[in-house]
């Protein structure tokens, strides 16, 4: 539940938010909530309130029922091709507490959860089709946060090493 709390509050969740609610607003998507800025503070509020209850299910509540751990585990070194194959792979599978890999339950349940329980606060898009569309979101969002978290590290230090060679 820790990891849930950190990532529901911690900084990148914000822009994420805002981003996908910019995106919403470009597209239209619930129009019932309008447009301008009432409209894109609703649109906010709900990308925010996707991910919350996306991270609590995922990685919070379903792990603890299922004993998965919801952590991701960088490999940090091989091929490109590896780790990127690596950090995609993780939505569909994941370590048991025991340290066993396990399909990942957590990462679709916790989803499917998450998108049954934001159709309350999307008036517009709750139609099968529409939940398919929004728990591909919320896997693509997670399988790309994983390629960050594996190659994050390497960006971040190949930048710092610039800088210093520069000075």
């Amino acid at each position: 539940m820790t990891i849930a709390y950190k990532d529901s509050f911690d900084w990148p969740v914000y822009p994420t938010a805002a981003a996908f609610a910019a995106l919403y607003q470009l597209e239209d998507q619930n129009p019932s909530f309008g447009q301008g800025m009432a409209g894109y503070a609703k649109r906010f509020a709900c990308a925010y309130g996707d991910q919350m209850i996306g991270n609590m299910m995922t990685e919070g509540i379903v792990p603890a029922l299922t004993r998965e751990d919801p952590r991701y585990f960088r490999l940090g070194s091989g091929s490109t091709k590896h780790r990127l194959g690596y950090a995609l792979t993780r939505i569909l599978v994941t370590r048991t507490d025991s340290g066993r890999n396990t399909f990942n339950f957590a990462e679709f349940g916790g989803n499917a959860f998450a998108v049954a329980v934001s159709n309350a606060w999307y008036p517009d898009t709750r139609t099968a089709s529409d939940n398919v569309q929004k728990l591909s979101i919320q896997l693509a969002t997670d399988a790309f946060s994983n390629v960050l978290k594996e190659f994050w590290p390497d960006v971040k230090r190949h930048f710092q090493k610039k800088r210093n060679d520069d000075h």
